[in-house]
């Protein structure tokens, strides 16, 4: 560092190396604030910048996808030409049924008989039945 005289001197020889020497300092604090500001970015990209997204795995395969939605059409075609809507609305599961020598109770979950608003009839639209196995101490129930 420079240090700072008490006083500035009258000669103008020594007014000019002094005027060097501030110049050549501040060129070197701004060089090295420089320095420091491009260390702090790469530290700040480093801790913030995005980790696991790189342009590799950005970048997409066109081909690849044409593949996949031809084998997707493919796909489709053979769904439509071989089961129709009836196998399309109904469900499937791999569950085996429950046995027929287990006790059974039926429960039937009414809203009611007439609308609570107008009063008219309420008729039913539809029925879903589902089988529960309940398991009641030494026994089981469907």
């Amino acid at each position: 560092m420079l240090e700072t005289p008490q006083s500035l001197p009258s000669d103008p020889d020594e007014l000019r190396a002094l005027a060097a020497q501030l110049r050549d300092l501040a060129k070197s604090q701004a060089l090295k604030i420089e320095q420091l500001e491009h260390q702090l970015a790469g530290h700040r990209k480093a801790r913030f910048g995005a980790k696991s997204e790189s342009l590799d795995q950005l970048a997409f395969d066109l081909h690849e996808d044409a593949k996949i939605a031809t084998a997707a059409a493919a796909q489709q075609e053979e769904s439509s030409q071989g089961g129709g809507k009836a196998d399309a609305g109904k469900r499937k599961h791999s569950r085996a049924p429950l046995p027929d020598h287990l006790e059974r109770q039926s429960e039937i979950l009414s809203p009611g008989e007439t609308c609570s608003d107008c009063g008219g009839p309420l008729r039913a639209l539809g029925e879903d039945v589902t089988q529960e196995l309940e398991y009641i101490p030494g026994r089981f129930v469907v």
